[in-house]
């Protein structure tokens, strides 16, 4: 009799592969024209905090101001955009289309702190730069230590 190893997660990857190569052969045709990448996207955003502002940066390179529209309500800053398709060239022509074009719509949840009414946004170089500044009461203080 043979003792083998029993090794519970060996299948594991092989199972993995065989689901990725499932979704790129049926759900991401190359070919296919109305490709989800070409037409459904969101643009990359990095959000960082200082202590006097939070700090949004969406990438939207190829749009202009007049086709982003921000909100802010109830605490939820909801930014949407479309960004075009170039029509100089006839879709027959196209060999491969890997741009994504269309609309998007993302929304987050700020905390409560924040002072919505000095909300900055400019854009520069393809990038979406938000600036949402903190109400003075929420930012830290310093307290001093008295030496008695």
């Amino acid at each position: 009799m043979t003792l083998v190893r029993w090794k519970p997660f060996r299948d594991f990857g092989y199972l993995q592969n065989r689901f990725n190569q499932l979704l790129k052969d049926d759900m991401w045709k190359e070919n296919d024209s109305s490709d989800f990448a070409a037409t459904h996207w969101s643009p990359s955003t990095d959000i960082f905090e200082t202590k006097d502002e939070f700090v949004f940066k969406l990438e939207v390179p190829g749009m202009n101001k007049d086709n982003i529209e921000i909100e802010f309500n109830k605490d939820i800053l909801t930014i949407k955009g479309e960004k075009k398709q170039e029509q100089e060239i006839k879709d027959e022509d196209y060999h491969r289309i890997e741009r994504c074009s269309g609309s998007f719509s993302r929304s987050f949840n700020l905390p409560k702190n924040v002072d919505e009414k000095k909300i900055d946004a400019s854009m520069t170089d393809g990038v979406l730069e938000l600036r949402i500044p903190k109400k003075e009461e929420a930012k830290p203080k310093a307290i001093p230590i008295k030496i008695k």
